[in-house]
């Protein structure tokens, strides 16, 4: 990204400190027009993924209509080729569009400023501290 380039966030940590609220319970919502760059950009990649969804899941099935013999005569690791893809590719391809996905929203994330942690590592520590006693200290 070029220095001339900016992000609007819609809501995340600003550089100050302050963060800024975004009322989305009175905004429309509309999954082909969202209202803040990062539901466009979400929802690009959800589009995306869901697209090469289909293709995993229908696509053997579609081949194996259109293209029954090819399908039912090639055999790959001892199996035939139809039942291969849906057996194996299938649900190894849901596996690898689901790590996609986490990678592509950890990337949308720090792209917009949005932090997901709750506590910091210090607040945790010092509530969670004991007394010698055994007790809990005030």
């Amino acid at each position: 990204m070029s220095d001339g380039d900016s992000i609007e966030t819609d809501g995340g940590v600003r550089s100050d400190g302050t963060s800024r609220s975004v009322d989305y319970l009175d905004a429309k919502i509309n999954l082909f027009n969202p209202a803040t760059p990062f539901m466009r950009d979400h929802l690009t990649v959800i589009w995306g993924l869901f697209a090469v969804w289909v293709v995993f899941t229908f696509g053997p099935v579609t081949a194996t209509a259109i293209a029954t013999d090819f399908m039912t005569n090639t055999h790959v690791l001892g199996f035939q080729l139809h039942y291969l893809l849906t057996a194996l590719g299938s649900p190894i391809g849901a596996l690898v569009l689901c790590a996609i996905y986490a990678w592509q929203r950890d990337r949308l994330d720090a792209r917009y400023g949005i932090d997901h942690e709750t506590e910091s590592e210090s607040e945790v520590e010092a509530s969670t501290a004991v007394a010698t006693d055994g007790g809990e200290q005030p």
